[in-house]
């Protein structure tokens, strides 16, 4: 026979329950015996529930939520045996102690994953809001439980907010049982994950109940309310009420206070969802927040007793006060902001000896900032570039990606920057310094920097889509130095190979060009080059022409041939012809009218095989089409492009592609299989 006898109950925040063990220290052993009752198993208990006398169901709701805290076996044994069902019904019951110990029993059981999945097909969450409108703290404490295990689950989500039970589980925030708030709170976190949620809390005066939270004297307490505050800033409509209501100016409070060093990193991941918006940017400035940032950033702000404490702690706060500038820099209106308070100098020093996540972040932020030219400038007066250049041999994939975006755009029209090409061409050529990390850093960096890597290794790839601003000039050596377009198109007119650009100038519905769309760097570019307004005519008649067509071979021979890249620039030439072909004369009488080495390609009618290879890519990576691009000698170039052979149908070789190039001199629209005569004959005739 198992007694089950009351016992002091600890309740979820860790604290025992005061009026329990004040009562049953006082209780003689007389006393206890009147409020036990024997029952032979737990499964007598559960029969009991369905019991019509109201003394036996009290002592059996008792008994039930009782065995059920001893653990989930217990709880998993008293679903099994058909304990829900009744104690759903009782909650709805005349008698109060009957109620609230059947409701102390689905709080108890819903904290288990059987049971709570049980308790979601039995209608349960309109009952138990009901309820929390009755004075009773203990109904408050274990029917927010319910709530908050049932919270997780999408279903049982829409039930609490289509039986209106924000507005009661927000004003349970201001109960004075940390329980009850503590599990209101939980429950409404998980709402909010719903972020179409965030603007009823809001509009329930929802922030300042979480901000008087904040002031919890439970850990606890206020690290989920930070969490909630976290979630609800995402969306810009709540960073208005956030600015308003002052919400971060408490949170720069808690930023200043080394007492509060253990919510830290949950207020500053507040921050991070605010930093890219710049009114929000703007207020957290003026309050002092970026200031305490910057110094967050370097030096934690600990005293000694804490430090050693806190060490890991330490990092993790530096790493997420990076990514709230990280975040801040997407922003470009913000970059000059940002760079006022000398952000170049901090990334430069965390990203030479932070943390992983401290230098992931640091990279992003660099990445981001490396495009705003006052911070090209800075990054390399610091040392910047060899910092981040030695970060390319990490192991962490993000840290690389941003590395070689933020180094791509550092070296973009600043020649004094092309210094983390040429230290990596150096090592590169070097036998005893070269290794794979540096290939394969070279080869990331020179992604980002197309026109580059078609002069270094004379190939772009199928990934490598050209886009505007690509110039070919020629051939460059690895221990060469690549002048950029603008400092090419000042150069005078010289006996050297003509420098052709993809110059291609927006055009708006109507066939009128973009200007007032284009940056100011662009505008200088255009005002050099003259206008090249044929490129964009020319892909949107490409695309109306070639894309109807369904098989991909047909788009291919399409565009070598038909009106476009071989009847462009000079139509179809005999191999016998070639000497006679005077695209040579013709580019120099373009040079002359220009007067400069630089030529839109858009303008060259009398094309040979590197131009029209470079402009088969360019309009091939415009509609889709995927090709390469391949330099050969003597100013010879040729596309690769992948077909399958036969018929899918009937040839069991069908998934295996094959490899052609492309005739765009000699016969345009011939698709010649690599490798053969004909193929060999073309490349290097």
């Amino acid at each position: 026979m198992v007694l089950f006898g009351l016992r002091p109950r600890r309740d979820r925040m860790g604290r025992r329950d005061k009026k329990n063990v004040t009562s049953q220290a006082s209780l003689h052993n007389d006393t206890i015996e009147t409020r036990r009752v024997a029952f032979k198993t737990p499964a007598t208990a559960v029969l009991l529930l369905r019991a019509p006398e109201e003394d036996i169901l009290i002592k059996a709701c008792q008994a039930i939520y009782e065995f059920a805290e001893e653990g989930d076996l217990s709880k998993v044994y008293l679903m099994e045996h058909g304990a829900l069902e009744p104690l759903s019904q009782l909650i709805t019951h005349s008698n109060n102690k009957i109620r609230r110990n059947a409701l102390i029993g689905l709080g108890v059981m819903a904290t288990n994953g059987t049971a709570r999945t049980a308790l979601q097909n039995m209608d349960v969450i309109p009952s138990i809001i009901d309820k929390l409108s009755l004075d009773d703290i203990i109904v408050h404490e274990f029917g927010t439980l319910c709530l908050s295990c049932l919270s997780t689950e999408s279903c049982c989500k829409v039930q609490i907010i289509d039986n209106n039970g924000l507005p009661v589980l927000i004003n349970l925030l201001s109960s004075s049982d940390p329980d009850v708030q503590k599990n209101s709170l939980d429950t409404i976190y998980n709402l909010v994950q719903d972020t179409q949620i965030c603007p009823a809390v809001i509009d329930l005066d929802g922030l300042r109940q979480l901000l008087t939270l904040l002031k919890s004297v439970f850990n606890s307490i206020q690290q989920l309310a930070l969490k909630t505050l976290q979630t609800i800033a995402i969306s810009k409509e709540s960073q208005s009420a956030f600015r308003e209501q002052r919400v971060f100016d408490e949170l720069i409070e808690i930023l200043n206070n080394k007492d509060l060093i253990d919510l830290h990193m949950e207020t500053l991941m507040v921050f991070s969802n605010c930093m890219s918006d710049l009114d929000s940017f703007r207020v957290i400035q003026n309050g002092g927040g970026l200031s305490t940032l910057m110094d967050l950033l370097l030096t934690p702000k600990v005293s000694e007793s804490q430090a050693a404490l806190l060490k890991n702690s330490n990092i993790e706060i530096q790493a997420v006060a990076v990514k709230c500038i990280a975040n801040a820099a997407q922003n470009s209106d913000l970059h000059p902001f940002l760079h006022e308070q000398k952000i170049e100098k901090v990334l430069v020093d965390v990203l030479s000896g932070g943390s992983d996540n401290v230098k992931a972040y640091g990279c992003q932020a660099f990445a981001a900032l490396s495009s705003f030219s006052p911070s090209k400038h800075l990054f390399r007066d610091l040392g910047g570039i060899p910092v981040v250049v030695r970060l390319l041999k990490s192991k962490i994939p993000e840290i690389i990606e941003y590395a070689t975006q933020g180094l791509a755009k550092l070296t973009s029209g600043v020649q004094l920057n092309t210094i983390a090409l040429e230290i990596l061409q150096d090592i590169t050529q070097s036998i005893n310094r070269r290794s794979k990390f540096t290939e394969f850093a070279l080869i990331s960096l020179l992604k980002y920097n197309l026109s580059l890597k078609y002069g270094l290794l004379g190939y772009l790839a199928t990934t490598d889509l050209i886009t505007n601003g690509l110039y070919d000039a020629g051939k460059v050596g690895f221990c060469q130095k690549l002048l950029t377009l603008e400092e090419l198109c000042k150069e005078p007119i010289n006996q050297r190979r003509p420098v052709i650009v993809v110059n291609a100038i927006e055009m708006s519905d109507d066939g009128q060009q973009k200007d007032e769309a284009q940056s100011e760097c662009s505008q200088e570019r255009n005002r050099i080059l003259m206008d090249d307004i044929s490129l964009p005519l020319l892909v949107k008649e490409v695309k109306e022409s070639i894309e109807p067509l369904i098989e991909e071979q047909e788009q291919y021979i399409a565009l070598a041939s038909t009106r476009f890249v071989s009847e462009i620039m000079g139509g179809a030439i005999e191999k016998e012809e070639l000497d006679t072909f005077a695209w040579l004369q013709h580019l120099d009488e373009l040079r002359c009218k220009l007067q400069r080495n630089v030529i839109p390609i858009g303008m060259i009618s009398k094309g040979f095989l590197c131009h029209r290879a470079l402009l088969f890519k360019y309009l091939s990576d415009s509609i889709g089409l995927r090709c390469t691009l391949v330099r050969g000698d003597y100013n010879r170039a040729w596309n690769e492009v992948l077909l399958h052979k036969g018929e899918p149908c009937s040839n069991e070789n069908f998934s295996q592609p094959c490899c052609y190039i492309v005739d765009l001199m000699h016969q345009p629209g011939t698709l010649l299989e690599a490798d053969s005569s004909a193929a060999l004959e073309y490349e290097s005739l």
